[in-house]
């Protein structure tokens, strides 16, 4: 099965427990990287924002309730979003933020589109890397900002060690579990497990055309956020 379609399977039967999940397995750590990432955003023009691989809107709602006025949330799985429409209503954003099914590859927006694009813990899934981040390049405004941020991996050998033991053998059996899918929960830290180190990641934005590209270290090494302008 192609990895698009083996992807958008598996976020759609995690989505009833994906928040749920998110949260418990960070213990809820994710949320400050969350606002961290978004002040970023705050910092450069934003007045019409992208949220690529939004899953259940968690990044798109924080970015709304920042202030940012104009908020399109896509992603490949309508289960996810299904939930992210439920949460944005309840909140009352649903004049703010708009969510659609959509393909990071091939994004149905043209040219010069958004002032910023941001990406929360989605990349990695991705089938083809640099297709989409070209395709993120290509939509954003001349000097709009590329975000990402994404689980990584810590560089101490020792925190790497207790990492690797929970991600490998704590997260999928919690995860799968809760879910009743421990395939996907070994899937998800596996995809952390092999992504981009931060330098090679970094090379890649630039050979996509991005400049002024940047990363930081968040929590020890256990996310990072990448910018890049173009």
């Amino acid at each position: 099965m192609p990895k698009k379609k083996a992807i958008t399977n598996l976020f759609d039967h995690i989505a009833p427990h994906y928040d749920q999940l998110n949260h418990l397995l960070s213990l809820n750590v994710d949320k400050s990287w969350r606002r961290k990432a978004v002040r970023k955003i705050l910092g450069q023009a934003h007045e019409r924002v992208m949220d690529m691989a939004c899953g259940t809107a968690d990044f798109s709602i924080a970015l709304a309730k920042a202030g940012v006025p104009s908020v399109l949330g896509l992603d490949i799985s309508e289960q996810m979003l299904r939930i992210g429409r439920q949460k944005v209503q309840a909140l009352g954003l649903s004049e703010i933020i708009q969510l659609e099914q959509g393909d990071s590859e091939a994004i149905a927006y043209p040219d010069n589109s958004f002032d910023a694009v941001g990406v929360a813990f989605g990349v990695r899934n991705y089938e083809n890397l640099e297709l989409g981040l070209q395709e993120m390049l290509r939509v954003l405004k001349p000097g709009g900002m590329l975000l990402i941020l994404e689980l990584s991996v810590p560089q101490g050998r020792f925190l790497y060690a207790l990492y690797s033991f929970y991600f490998t053998r704590v997260l999928p059996w919690i995860g799968g579990m809760i879910s009743g899918d421990k395939q996907a929960y070994a899937y998800l830290p596996a995809s952390v497990l092999h992504f981009p180190k931060p330098k090679e990641f970094l090379k890649i934005l630039q050979s996509c055309g991005y400049t002024e590209t940047r990363q930081q270290a968040l929590s020890m090494g256990l996310a990072r956020i990448f910018t890049g302008k173009k």
